[in-house]
């Protein structure tokens, strides 16, 4: 087969992980300088927060898994917040090795204050679209994060592969 005489491109105004970065990154970017910045808080930080908030105490590897934090960042971040008087941790009541964070009062004040600048901010960069294009977003967005959590990864192919071998 002869080479092709172009290679092949990729236009990233038009590619959707790029796309979902941009939009993330900018407002993630705000966010944190407006919001989070003034009271020494990272954008990592506040998804600990903010899903503590929505759910509760939670053990830390279903912390790690709501916020889509890795356990070995997620345990620096929960110590850090834990330091600052924003979270908890204790010993699960059902086993002696999990431990829960929770949001102290402290923590559930600060997020009750930020949380008018989150929708803010969500408000601005979702300007101009319809309650419907919104609400179709973000089940768009919810899909497609099941789709990729359920795809199988290079390396399980991979190991697969050998098993088969």
């Amino acid at each position: 087969m002869a080479p092709a005489k172009h290679p092949a491109k990729l236009n990233l105004g038009d590619y959707l992980p790029y796309l979902v970065n941009r939009v993330g990154t900018i407002i993630a970017d705000q966010f944190g300088e407006e919001a989070l910045a003034p009271h020494g808080l990272s954008i990592a930080m506040w998804r600990v927060m903010a899903a503590l908030s929505a759910n509760g105490g939670q053990r830390q590897i279903d912390l790690a898994d709501l916020t889509s934090i890795d356990a070995s960042t997620l345990s620096r971040l929960v110590t850090r917040l834990t330091r600052i008087g924003l979270v908890t941790r204790a010993r699960s009541t059902s086993s002696n090795r999990e431990v829960v964070v929770a949001l102290s009062a402290k923590g559930r004040l600060l997020v009750a204050r930020l949380i008018p600048s989150a929708r803010r901010i969500e408000a601005d960069a979702s300007a101009g679209l319809t309650a419907e294009e919104l609400a179709v977003l973000k089940r768009a967005l919810r899909r497609m994060y099941r789709n990729m959590t359920a795809r199988p990864t290079a390396a399980a192919g991979a190991r697969a592969k050998r098993i088969a071998v």
